[in-house]
């Protein structure tokens, strides 16, 4: 693609970054109190059945990501044309989600900044090594790289080191905005716990911490799944290329209208990543009408089940491959191409 034509696709989707106020409160409406009808659907099934509330939970749990979503267009400020409008409602689904607002939007910027980039891995992003690393990491290393990559740490642990851990604490060096708007959800997520506790029961927590786990391994896995297809874009500094990442780097997932839905059509993070400002709302129209973007590697609900075994991104082949594909290629290796690992 020529630089005129990436200005030109950067142009065409323009007009759809604009948020619409009404469609912005309606999804307000149509999710967050159907997420609290549902919780409170499980938790009185639970005097019945564990079995029972399962299925509540597990719709529930649906019902955190697509909040998440709004939460995650607030960190944008796509949701609302009011700046002060995206925060307060961010701060709020924060709470909900338990996402620290101020914190993860600085790491998301990072992360559409610099993703499909071999030299600026680390923030916001999913820890990925290529072969030749790989090769030449030490032990301790690769045993750090193979848990970490492991589903049943990645989708087992993960959603517990979000929500326990990376979000409840600052980072060094934070500001004062970002610093004390942590502390607030914190804060808030201290009381509703402890009320949520003293007024129901610890069943309360049974389904709070149920339904957060079931959300974050959903979670988890469409942020995954988007980026780890088997020819996502990858490139060092020199040669890297902010559209191509987002066209070539992000997948279009193809998914049933109901978990589109659900997943605030986030599946069309080819169109997300070359305009953060497209709110979910008018990504799907965005896709549509603009020809080039039909044009990226789709991944449908099946396919991407194929994405679990991917370990290393091959930069010779400029595809993904698995441990024991790395072990048997022959690759020299070339000291100053060692990239900062960090995950």
């Amino acid at each position: 693609m020529s630089k005129e034509q990436q200005r030109e696709l950067k142009k065409s989707v323009q007009p759809f970054t604009t948020s619409d106020t009404k469609k912005s409160i309606w999804q307000i409406i149509n999710t967050i109190p159907p997420f609290f009808l549902l919780w409170f659907l499980a938790y009185q099934s639970l005097e019945v059945s564990v079995w029972l509330a399962v299925p509540f939970i597990v719709l529930a749990a649906g019902f955190v990501v697509r909040m998440f979503i709004i939460f995650h267009d607030c960190t944008h400020g796509s949701f609302f044309k009011n700046q002060k409008a995206n925060r307060i409602m961010g701060t709020i689904t924060g709470i909900f989600t338990h996402f620290a607002f101020e914190k993860w939007k600085r790491s998301h910027a990072i992360h559409h900044a610099t993703s499909g980039n071999l030299d600026k891995r680390g923030i916001g992003d999913i820890w990925i090594m290529t072969v030749e690393e790989w090769k030449q990491a030490s032990k301790m290393e690769r045993l750090q790289y193979r848990l970490y990559r492991h589903p049943l740490v990645m989708f087992g642990l993960g959603p517990w080191m979000l929500f326990l851990y990376d979000n409840r604490l600052n980072r060094k060096g934070a500001k004062g905005r970002e610093r004390w708007n942590t502390h607030l959800i914190n804060a808030s997520l201290v009381v509703l716990y402890t009320t949520g506790i003293l007024t129901l029961g610890w069943a309360f927590l049974a389904i709070q911490l149920s339904t957060l786990f079931v959300s974050g391994v959903l979670g988890i896995w469409l942020f995954y799944v988007q980026h780890q297809f088997e020819d996502a874009y990858f490139e060092h500094e020199e040669n890297w290329d902010f559209v191509k990442a987002a066209v070539d780097g992000s997948s279009y997932y193809k998914l049933p209208k109901v978990l589109q839905w659900l997943s605030g059509n986030i599946g069309y993070h080819h169109v997300h990543h070359l305009s953060p400002k497209v709110p979910n709302y008018n990504l799907e129209e965005t896709h549509e009408k603009t020809t080039p973007l039909q044009k990226v590697t789709t991944v449908t609900l099946w396919s991407s089940f194929e994405s679990i075994r991917f370990r290393l991104f091959d930069e010779d082949a400029k595809q993904f491959v698995t441990f024991k594909e790395a072990e048997k290629k022959q690759t020299p290796v070339r000291p100053d191409n060692r990239k900062r690992m960090t995950g």
